[in-house]
């Protein structure tokens, strides 16, 4: 064979071996049949590529790893590792590799690439809208992907998974590529799902459980539940990630009854005709106890006080959960680590050390480093973007040079979340230690919310029909910042005081106008408040139910009042005492209210009375309380006129009365988030001179909502509402005796409440929470009829929605158990019939129930 031929032969057998496809050389690796022949040495003289549209040819050549000037071997390796170097990338389709050319030893090669289809857009078929956008969110397909192997296989497995979770185990996802004829080199993908049966754990046992019942220990698996008829919020299905979540609490529980020894052998689900099954297989081991508990390197306390603290005893059954509590955090009590960091202690640490187990019984010695006391050297804030820094400093109880203190940290945090201007749920504190100087620096962080209130309310109730409510509340107002036109963005913010303006009416039958202003911090140097508010209202009377301007029948009010309060530290910080003076003036004219006090229902009354409120708050959260308590002890007093020198009985143009009213509230975690409270109440009127009547001013009058749209005047003559749920609003034919339309209100009440909260949502802009009560209550009108346990009784369910920009919304079905007693009726107002217990649903905007 002559060399021109024998280099044609050559020439044609590397064609025929690299004009192969790119799936070919990956899988195989190696020469095909007749390429075994001795390779030929070549300098790559140039690489071209033919076939890529979208992708760039110079960033493909380098990807190969292949450059001008390299030897390489034909056939040799140099060209496989190339294909596989571009074939790893997954965007592209096909490879194979042809020579151009050859020009001695120089040779030209020429990659022609097949590119994988780009993503256009994605559909699913076989779910609905709703399933189909959680899942786009979750599998996360862009626009202009290129559409691999590995991003189908992803999506199915992320479709499955899904399904999976919500116990759909036998769902199949299936996708199809389509055209899509509006771009080019673009594919439209077809997710098809078949979710299939639910498959659910209808059986739960437990092997190797002497101590504790399958039942038992079934309720301490919170989310790994059997689905049985009688169980209608359990779900059944199993998810592997919170069973081993599940697992942990098992052993937690074990631990924690003594059982520190106690594993999980074993578990498996087996699929049947009925589902699925659970077995679990433990091994409980011996129950422990505490022995000797000793203590060393304690040198600031003896070892008489810690074990005091401590409170573990010997007999005790040994858990490693009480011992941690009773160490680092008793949320019930003192621990060791508060003691030690309360007198300034951050650099304390205690490491229980188990020194000797012998049959059931454990010892364990504490061993403790005391470390140093620590200063506070810095405060740093951080997050109050509109509230100024001086207001969020005046409530810290850790201060620059001070021993640091945790129980004062933990305080501080609290009295930041109930200002009201910052989210309560994020209000972070983190010490950083300084052990070089024995210094600790806290920072403090926050999240501004809105915290100014717009007022739009109405209600409808009694004969006095619509009254609306049209109020701007700004809780964190500032009078210092007004005199600048540059700080009224509405207005003025960030000193932390408290401007409310308020009008109510009811077309010309009923207006009223409020202003009110409170300073919490006088002089800015101690919690001592000053407010002050004005009042104007009038309210018109007409038999024919038109009103106008010029009507001679009329109630008219106007009151000022001034307030100071302050903080008290004894019996400790958490007490106020504020007092305040009132001076309201009423004119009555042919308006019918008063009965023997007014002749002709004409005339003027005076009213300065002194109220003095003692008070204790500590509450952790003012929106979703968890836990702490409420107490509030109040007297309302009016000069003796009656009962002074030279004074009359029968002159009523000064009013007097005394008043006692005492409200408490006790908030206390049940399990998680679900808290309980329990609330009482009891409200006295009376006044000097038994001779003298109590007039009808400052009554009582429950039930309903609470809200007291029941007629104008007494919104005028301070009449205080307190809601019963299940029974009528005051003033409705369905009302309880001493709130119907005869009677001017009460003199005594009492009342009580149970309610079961539970969050829906805590986000500061839309704070949700449902409920379930139980309360009882009742007004009297004197006190010849008072009997505290004479109650009207009611139950229900309800919810509540806080709205930073509207304040607090609530809804409530009560039924009330009593029936309602008929009420004869007089030349004034018709009589009321009986009311059998019955259902009433309850709207309540911008207040608490009392």
């Amino acid at each position: 064979m002559n060399s021109s031929c024998n280099r044609f032969f050559w020439l044609l057998a590397v064609v025929l071996t690299f004009s192969l496809s790119a799936r070919q050389v990956a899988a195989q690796n190696k020469p095909a049949a007749g390429a075994e022949a001795e390779p030929q040495h070549y300098e790559l003289g140039g690489i071209t590529v033919s076939g890529a549209r979208y992708l760039d040819s110079n960033t493909l050549i380098g990807i190969s790893g292949l450059k001008i000037g390299d030897p390489i071997n034909v056939p040799g390796e140099e060209i496989g590792k190339a294909i596989r170097k571009l074939w790893d990338q997954g965007i592209l389709g096909d490879i194979s590799v042809s020579i151009v050319r050859t020009e001695g030893k120089r040779i030209f090669l020429d990659f022609n690439l097949q590119e994988r289809p780009r993503l256009s857009k994605f559909v699913f078929t076989g779910i609905g809208k709703g399933q189909a956008d959680e899942l786009k969110n979750k599998i996360k397909l862009i626009r202009g992907k290129v559409v691999t192997d590995a991003l189908l296989n992803n999506t199915k497995t992320q479709v499955r998974k899904f399904y999976t979770n919500k116990g759909f185990l036998d769902s199949k996802v299936t996708i199809t590529q389509t055209p899509d004829s509006a771009l080019s080199n673009s594919v439209v993908l077809n997710i098809n799902v078949d979710k299939g049966n639910k498959v659910r754990i209808h059986d739960i046992t437990f092997e190797g459980n002497t101590a504790f019942s399958d039942r038992k220990l079934k309720g301490k698996l919170k989310k790994t539940k059997e689905k049985k008829p009688y169980k209608l919020l359990t779900s059944g299905k199993f998810q592997k990630t919170e069973f081993e979540e599940d697992k942990k609490k098992l052993l937690d529980f074990y631990n924690a009854e003594g059982y520190r020894d106690a594993v999980i052998l074993s578990d498996s689900l087996k699929r049947d005709t009925e589902g699925l099954a659970l077995r679990i297989r433990v091994d409980e081991g011996p129950k422990y106890y505490f022995r000797n508990i000793t203590w060393s390197g304690n040198y600031l306390y003896d070892d008489k006080t810690l074990a005091s603290v401590l409170g573990i005893k010997e007999g005790s059954v040994y858990s490693k959960e009480t011992l941690d509590k009773r160490l680092n955090y008793n949320p019930t009590g003192q621990d060791i680590t508060s003691l030690y960091m309360n007198d300034g202690y951050l650099f304390f640490s205690i490491d229980p050390v188990e020194t000797k187990v012998e049959g059931d019984s454990i010892d364990i010695e504490m061993r403790i480093s005391e470390g140093v006391q620590a200063r506070v050297k810095e405060i740093n804030i951080a997050g109050n973007t509109k509230t100024s820094d001086h207001v969020v400093r005046r409530e810290l109880r850790t201060l620059p040079g001070d021993n640091f203190n945790r129980e004062l940290l933990i305080r501080s945090q609290r009295q930041l979340a109930t200002l009201g201007y910052f989210d309560p749920e994020k209000v972070g504190i983190n010490p950083v230690p300084n052990p070089a100087d024995g210094t600790v620096d806290i920072n403090y962080t926050v999240v501004e919310k809105p915290s100014d209130q717009i007022t739009l309310s109405g209600g409808w109730g009694g004969y006095q029909g619509f009254i609306g409510t049209v109020g701007l509340v700004f809780n964190n107002f500032s009078l210092r910042k007004a005199g600048s036109l540059r700080n009224w963005t509405p207005v003025p913010a960030g000193d932390g005081q408290r401007l409310s303006l308020n009008v109510q009416a009811n077309g010309l039958q009923y207006q009223a106008y409020s202003f009110s202003f409170t300073e919490p911090w006088l002089g800015g140097r101690r919690p001592n408040s000053l407010s002050f508010s004005l009042n104007k209202s009038i309210s018109r009377y007409s038999t024919t139910g038109v009103f106008d301007v010029k009507s001679d029948a009329f109630i008219k009010s106007n009151s000022a009042s001034i307030g100071l309060g302050r903080q008290l530290r004894f019996p400790d910080d958490y007490f106020t005492l504020s007092n305040s003076l009132s001076v309201t003036q009423y004119i009555l004219q042919k308006y019918p209210i008063g009965g023997d006090f007014f002749k002709n229902n004409t005339g003027n009354a005076k009213n300065i009375s002194f109220n003095t409120t003692l008070s204790r708050n500590s509450i952790d959260n003012p929106t979703y309380t968890r836990r702490g308590s409420s107490l509030s002890l109040s007297v309302n007093l009016t000069p003796p006129y009656s009962i002074l020198p030279g004074a009359h009985p029968s002159v009523n143009e000064w009013i007097e009365f005394h008043k006692w009213m005492f409200d408490a509230s006790w908030f206390t975690p049940v399990v998680g988030k679900l808290v309980l409270n329990t609330r009482a109440h009891f409200g006295f009127i009376g006044s000097y001179n038994s001779n003298r009547s109590i007039g009808p001013f400052e009554r009582f009058k429950m039930g309903g909502s609470g809200l007291g749209y029941g007629g104008a005047q007494n919104f005028i003559v301070g009449t205080e509402y307190i809601g019963l749920r299940g029974y009528g609003d005051p003033n409705d034919a369905e009302a309880i005796p001493s709130a119907k339309q005869v009677s001017a209100g009460g003199v005594a009440y009492n009342k009580y409440v149970m309610e079961l909260r539970y969050p829906v949502s805590l986000n500061p802009a839309a704070t949700v929470y449902v409920l379930g009560f139980a309360e009882a209550g009742n007004a009297f009108d004197n006190y010849k009829q008072y009997n505290p346990y004479k109650l009207y009784r009611s139950a229900g369910v309800g919810a509540r929605i806080f709205m930073s920009a509207f304040g607090l919304l609530g809804f409530d079905y009560g039924y009330g158990f009593d029936t309602v007693p008929a009420v004869p009726g007089n030349a004034t107002v018709g009589a009321n019939p009986a009311v059998a217990p019955k259902g009433h649903f309850h709207f309540i905007i911008g207040q608490q129930i009392r």
